[in-house]
């Protein structure tokens, strides 16, 4: 994870749908100006010196620059906020462009930054980026006659990277966020934006693909290949009709530099966010109060239902909604009302579309069979809060060196022994920690290939708690005769607990 820190950039793509410009005149493109050619005209002959594009292609994009530019606006901002990278994401958010850090006033570095934004209305709301404007102390939005205005913090989400912008007066060019369109994979896109702070500038490509996750919680990422660069973000990305089909978010960079593949928050979101932060100053989701991972093929073949997908319950709030209903650890959720989910960042958005006190049911997996749970929604604490996690929990890291456990007995390629008060104090564990204790991990053992190493506690194996190596050896043999090729074991670490497929070694 760590090796592709410097590939991903949060500085440009683009996702949103828009209905279309609201313009003097109000007119859309004409069906010329749809095609980029002229209907009446005839095929030029390929030994011409003349150039006519293939069916579907434009001639030129100039029409529709011309008339969506004026919507799309320069933001400058002046903060003392330093490079950082977003919690549990191997996404760096980009340095600021166009000034040099300013160290007087005692009060840190000040720096002067450049992204990009568009106006959804007529009185002044701009849609831009979070990370553009996060920590600003002032702002500036500037129109395309080089016009500089104050502009203010409507309200901003941390989870989608989307934030709105207010500025005083009336009368701007804006475009609307729309669903009901949506290029297909291939089709052309335009983006328009201020890379490297150099003002209104036009890229041309083609959607590359939907549905990308990168790794942000709430967003499947629109990818195109229009050259997206640093001040691109929180730009718009026009169709061929001049709509706004995305709003910049990120790249793909080893450089830092756009390299051709960018990734856009998608209209539907973008468009239902920016509403909640217009009317309330934030969005609201739900939430339920449960920690989650992948349910991956290798956990799958492990609790032998090869073939299945879902998410995994790690962990429960004590409280929460999950907990109330009769969630828990080890559950594997399939649907929620209806809706399959072959992910946690699946499941994540599911239940974060929910409105607070809706009716969320679950189907799980439990003990191999299924089961229906049905969970009232409730708020989800903000990003910052989730990442902080609990009062006094630590992260998965290792941590300081600790004594090691005494010798136990070996299973899957670990020394591991009973969990007793002894080795809760050698260790530092917390009272309520049950388990078994891992004393060390064979080096060239799947286990250790998977991370695991002294002092971690094994908490479960299948669907079985463990206090003694006779329940984890009773788990293994079970598996081996049923043909499953390792067992799912989880693992209590820093205060999180994670669940891992282990290899049985023949």
């Amino acid at each position: 994870m760590s090796s592709n820190k410097s590939r991903y950039l949060f500085g440009a793509l683009a996702g949103a749908f828009v209905a279309g410009i609201a313009m003097t005149a109000g007119a859309g493109l004409n069906a010329a100006e749809r095609t980029g050619s002229d209907p009446t005209a005839t095929p030029v002959a390929a030994a011409s010196a003349n150039f006519a594009p293939p069916p579907g292609a434009p001639m030129s994009f100039a029409d529709i620059f011309e008339k969506v530019s004026p919507a799309v606006v320069s933001i400058n901002v002046t903060s003392r906020a330093v490079q950082r990278q977003i919690p549990g994401l191997p996404f760096v958010m980009p340095p600021g462009q166009g000034g040099d850090d300013d160290n007087e006033g005692g009060n840190g570095p000040r720096r002067q930054s450049a992204g990009s934004g568009f106006f959804i209305s007529a009185d002044g709301y701009v849609v831009t980026n979070n990370h553009v404007i996060e920590d600003a102390e002032s702002i500036k939005v500037v129109l395309k006659d080089e016009t500089e205005l104050e502009a203010t913090v409507v309200g901003r989400d941390e989870g989608t990277d989307i934030a709105v912008l207010k500025v005083k007066g009336t009368g701007y060019t804006f475009v609307n966020f729309e669903n009901s369109a949506r290029p297909r994979v291939g089709d052309w896109v335009l983006t328009v934006g201020n890379p490297y702070n150099l003002g209104g500038t036009a890229t041309a490509g083609i959607v590359s693909a939907y549905g990308r996750d990168i790794g942000e919680t709430f967003v499947d990422y629109i990818q195109i290949d229009a050259p997206i660069n640093r001040g691109n973000s929180g730009g718009p990305t026009f169709d061929v009709y001049g709509r706004v089909i995305g709003v910049n978010s990120a790249i793909f960079s080893p450089t830092g530099g756009s390299v051709g593949i960018g990734f856009a928050v998608p209209a539907d979101v973008a468009g239902r966010v920016s509403r909640q932060l217009i009317s309330n100053g934030k969005v609201v989701r739900g939430y339920i109060g449960a920690t989650i991972q992948n349910f991956d093929e290798d956990m799958a073949a492990a609790q032998g239902i090869a073939g299945q997908k879902g998410a995994i319950v790690a962990e429960l709030t004590p409280g929460a909604p999950a907990d109330k209903a009769g969630l828990v650890a080890g559950d594997i959720v399939l649907s929620v009302n209806g809706v399959r989910v072959k992910s946690s960042a699946e499941l994540t958005r599911q239940v974060a579309s929910a409105a607070p006190g809706d009716l969320l049911r679950l189907q799980v997996i439990r003990g191999g069979k299924p089961r229906t749970f049905d969970i009232r929604s409730g708020v989800r604490p903000s990003e910052s809060q989730l990442a902080a996690g609990p009062a006094g929990s630590g992260g998965t890291g290792p941590g300081p060196a600790r004594p090691a456990p005494a010798a136990g007995q070996a299973i899957l390629g670990m020394m591991v022994s009973p969990l007793d008060d002894a080795g809760r104090r050698r260790a530092g564990l917390p009272a309520d920690v049950r388990g078994l204790i891992i004393g060390g991990v064979e080096r060239n053992s799947d286990a250790a290939s998977k991370g695991l190493q002294a002092n971690d506690v094994i908490m479960r194996a299948g669907d079985r708690t463990l206090a003694m190596p006779s329940d984890l050896a009773a788990v293994v043999d079970q598996a081996r005769k049923a043909g499953r090729p390792s067992v799912l074991v989880a693992i209590w670490r820093g205060g999180r607990t994670i669940f891992l497929p282990v290899k049985i070694a023949d």
